[in-house]
């Protein structure tokens, strides 16, 4: 499932989607808030700058919204239907949820965008730096 070369590789561990060798990130841990988002300009492996244009990741916002739902809805079966949460509780749940997890969905956005423009070259992963 996260065989080298797939876009889900790239995106669940935030390596360079081009040859998937480097991670792009400066810091592992999206825990570290103040370099949550702190990326390499480019691959040490490949080459490949991250930044095609400037002010590319702001389309990764819109992808954003719909890795929080996913996750709000996750919470919200677990809150409500396994838990038999009430309604406030199962508010509340989703809420620790989205903010418990902000720094991994933006983190996975940026992933899942770049992705989108992307792919993986054969080529690229062979070529030694």
């Amino acid at each position: 499932m996260l065989k080298k070369g797939s876009k889900l590789n790239s995106i669940l561990t935030g390596s360079c989607p081009k040859c998937q060798n480097e991670p792009m990130y400066e810091v592992k841990n999206p825990y570290k808030l103040n370099t949550t988002l702190k990326m390499h300009e480019t691959c040490a492996h490949c080459g490949t700058r991250y930044k095609i244009e400037p002010s590319f990741f702001y389309g990764a916002m819109y992808v954003s919204y719909g890795v929080g739902i996913a996750f709000a809805f996750a919470a919200f079966v677990v809150a409500k239907w396994f838990l038999n949460a009430s309604l406030l509780a199962t508010f509340f749940a989703i809420m620790g949820t989205l903010i418990g997890f902000m720094p991994i969905i933006m983190r996975v956005s940026r992933n899942i965008w770049i992705n989108i423009f992307m792919s993986y070259d054969k080529e690229l992963d062979r070529k030694n730096p």
